[in-house]
């Protein structure tokens, strides 16, 4: 028990020094962004980046990759500001039906025994194809609740902040406290032994992949609110960025262990990232291997802290 809380707190313990140093390196290059204010410019995208990070976590811990995520977000981007203000009945059963074909999806690859990254990068053109169709150009308008929830600015801290503070909460009770969580956990850890004890894997899939598009919807209607307007793709980077952000959080590939705070965090690294590389004046061209690299620094850190642990671990 000692040696698994141990690497609980490891897994946490690494993003946070990671955001920890580059909040640092922010605040040292430009010292106006140590205020409300500044927060607030610094962590703006966070949340709709922090919605979808989680969405792809709960697809990761089943042991598959959404590379859809980016075109989905884009694509209820489409919707939230177009049908989801125009008219909204119609627009909650657009976000509904994706929501169902989510789930649906988590099914089919299971039952056909497809591989996630053919089946969901064939969803990102089907969601892509959609969102253009439905807002050839950029435009639309956020729903006026949508937009008021984006940027209304709490006493205390920013609301981004607040935000990524309620997801993360939101995402460890669903993933790490109940027994939905347990089950989709187990499939990714050790899916016979969750067969054997009489649980439905279909079940479990369609409900991580369900749970996925529900984040993943909450992600293009929170990208809306910030940016008041829609466009098809407006959150194609998102599907790197998600995994980047598991990953960086203290998740895996496969065995079904993800860190839902630790997730969040990666998220809000990988936005500090972006202003940190903004205020080194380093082209946008270079970001996206700049916010690489300081992955890959984490990650060989990360090797380096299991290496150290097993060591530790030995009788």
């Amino acid at each position: 028990m000692k040696l698994r809380l141990t690497s609980d707190a490891m897994r946490l313990l690494i993003p946070a020094l990671s955001m920890t140093v580059l909040l640092a390196a922010v605040f040292w290059l430009q010292p106006r962004a140590m205020s409300y204010f500044g927060l607030n410019l610094l962590l703006n995208l966070a949340v709709p980046i922090a919605l979808a990070t989680i969405a792809q976590m709960l697809v990761m811990a089943v042991n598959d990759l959404d590379l859809s995520i980016g075109a989905f977000v884009s694509f209820v981007a489409c919707v939230t500001a177009t049908f989801l203000r125009d008219a909204p009945l119609i627009g909650t059963l657009i976000l509904a039906g994706a929501v169902g074909v989510y789930a649906l999806i988590g099914v089919v690859i299971y039952l056909r025994n497809l591989p996630s990254i053919v089946v969901t990068l064939g969803m990102s053109f089907v969601w892509a194809g959609l969102a253009v169709l439905m807002l050839p150009a950029p435009g639309g308008q956020a729903p006026d609740w949508v937009r008021w929830l984006m940027t209304v600015k709490p006493p205390l801290m920013p609301m981004a902040i607040v935000a990524s503070i309620v997801i993360a909460i939101v995402a460890h009770l669903i993933v790490m406290r109940s027994s939905l969580g347990v089950l989709i956990r187990g499939v990714g850890g050790n899916q016979r032994s969750v067969e054997r004890a009489g649980w439905s894997i279909i079940a479990a899939r369609a409900a991580a992949y369900g749970l996925a598009g529900l984040f993943a919807v909450a992600a293009g209607i929170a990208l809306v609110g910030l940016t008041t307007s829609a466009d098809a793709n407006i959150a194609l980077r998102y599907t790197l960025l998600s995994i980047a952000g598991v990953i960086l959080g203290g998740g895996e590939f496969t065995g079904g262990r993800v860190s839902p705070i630790g997730a969040v965090i990666g998220a809000l690294t990988l936005t500090l990232a972006g202003s940190f590389l903004s205020f080194l004046r380093i082209s946008p061209d270079w970001q996206i291997g700049a916010q690489g690299a300081i992955l890959i620094i984490v990650l060989a850190l990360r090797l380096v802290f299991n290496r150290v642990e097993k060591r530790g671990a030995r009788p």
